[in-house]
């Protein structure tokens, strides 16, 4: 082996991205609420972008700010500012600045500040009662230890001796009694079933709480929850010696308990879902548009236009004015082009799926993300990143954009169906089933078989837990 150093040639393709590209991708996969966070804290962080208003001056009109006032004196106003805004970068997620405000705004956005944060856990929303409470402070301390153990559900993720044991260096001589006793004053705040240890406590606790039930509602919970889970009914009668009719009403009292009691305390709430796409029917025919809800309009502000010729003789100042220009002109074509992508694309899936718009899920037709690719001329990543996240309002409700892309089973006729439409199938011969006599994964499959689209039992199954149907053995009715 020849050890040293030489030269060599070699020829190689390689995709480099320029930092643009990598912004117009970002910029693309946004949704329209993540979109809008994006334009605001750009409009924070560079001086040169200013939003769109109707009342905002033509780019040939001198600013009222400008007049009257000396170019170097502009200038190093200018150059100040951005240095403040370069040195005073807004942190996370770039609220809005103080002094943006003034007059009515100003008591608008104090209200806002005090507004109380709606995602609070569950000790955040009982530590106000807990303190209400006649407890000595040591009692208090347990007490917070305790609601910061609840999970989501309000259920106590720790035991009683872990309890102890953590807090024995703060509390010398903390025993399982005296937590447990705490414990019992912290479930007496809260809804009925919060603090318990798992399921079955949980339902004894609100039985306790609800009262007006006899002794079979605690029977019930206490030996045959897995018997009840999978519709053993019959079963539960024969051991327990009662009737099939009073096992069915304990059993419905049962489900009407809570066994999540902390859901109705835990702030976390579902993310709100804002339309990007609105589809229309307009003289019997799909009118696509893009909703931009309350994204800014944005522009390059005309006055900093000026101000970089000014500083054209300060060549350090100039060069940082011209790279906060470019990064605002990045900003508007990234968005714009977002727009343009994002319409084409969502054009050419309504195009392809209207037949679910006029008829619902059943007739989705199967389609490939590939063949939206092909059409609008664009790459098949550039599609997945402009569908990603964002969902389209129909006269069929609002649908997940990727929704609309799914496989499907080649039927007798030729035909394709596409899955979400089979799933329509199953669904529907669940609903008109007896409930006394439910159909089967097999059966089901025969059913399907009839109607021309031959798939497995074993894919009705896959189906069937896919929209969340319990098997046939739980479905039936007494």
């Amino acid at each position: 082996m020849k050890l040293g150093l030489h030269q060599s040639l070699r020829l190689e393709q390689r995709l480099l991205q320029s930092p643009q590209m990598i912004q117009a991708m970002q910029i693309l996969q946004l949704p329209g609420l993540e979109l809008r966070e994006r334009v605001e804290r750009e409009l924070e962080e560079n001086p040169f972008l200013e939003v769109v208003e109707p009342e905002a001056p033509r780019a040939e009109e001198p600013h009222p700010s400008l007049e009257g006032r000396s170019a170097d004196g502009s200038r190093l106003e200018l150059i100040g500012r951005l240095e403040r805004l370069l040195d005073e970068k807004p942190q996370g997620g770039g609220s809005p600045s103080r002094g943006s405000y003034d007059g009515e705004e100003d008591a608008h956005y104090d209200a806002l500040l005090n507004t109380p944060d709606p995602h609070g856990t569950i000790a955040d929303r009982m530590l106000p009662d807990l303190r209400g409470e006649e407890l000595t402070d040591r009692e208090r301390r347990i007490g917070e230890y305790i609601l910061n153990c609840l999970d989501q559900r309000g259920y106590l993720a720790s035991s009683l001796e872990e309890i102890s044991m953590a807090l024995a260096g703060e509390l010398p001589g903390v025993s399982v009694e005296e937590v447990a006793a705490v414990l019992d004053r912290v479930r007496r705040l809260g809804p009925p079933g919060l603090g318990a240890r798992d399921l079955k406590e949980c339902l004894l606790l609100q039985i306790e709480r609800l009262g007006g039930r006899g002794d079979l509602e605690r029977l019930l919970v206490e030996s045959y929850l897995s018997d009840l889970a999978n519709n053993r009914l019959p079963k539960v009668a024969r051991e327990t010696g009662r009737s099939l009719e009073e096992i069915k009403e304990a059993y419905a009292f049962l489900r009407t308990l809570n066994p999540s009691p902390g859901a109705q305390l835990d702030g976390g709430r579902a993310a709100a879902i804002a339309p990007d796409v609105i589809v229309e029917e307009v003289e019997g025919e799909p009118s696509v548009s893009l909703e931009r809800g309350d994204i800014p309009a944005v522009r390059v502000s005309p006055d900093f236009r000026r101000m970089l010729e000014e500083a054209k003789s300060d060549r350090g100042a100039f060069e940082l004015l011209r790279r906060k220009l470019e990064s605002a002109k990045w900003l508007i074509e990234a968005i714009g082009q977002r727009e343009s992508t994002l319409l084409r694309i969502s054009k050419e899936i309504v195009k392809r799926q209207r037949d679910f718009l006029e008829n619902g899920p059943s007739r989705l037709r199967p389609m490939r993300m590939q063949e939206v690719a092909d059409a609008v001329g664009v790459h098949i990543s550039t599609v997945s990143r402009a569908i990603k996240g964002k969902y389209l309002q129909s006269p069929r409700g609002i649908v997940e954009m990727r929704s609309f892309f799914t496989g499907g089973t080649e039927m007798e006729s030729g035909e394709v169906e596409s899955q979400t439409a089979i799933k329509e199938r199953v669904r529907g011969l669940v609903e008109k089933e007896d409930p006394r006599t439910p159909l089967s994964d097999e059966e089901i499959a025969d059913r399907l078989r009839e109607q021309g689209l031959g798939i497995a039992r074993r894919t009705v199954t896959k189906y069937r837990r896919t929209l969340g149907i319990p098997p046939s053995s739980v479905r039936r009715a007494y």
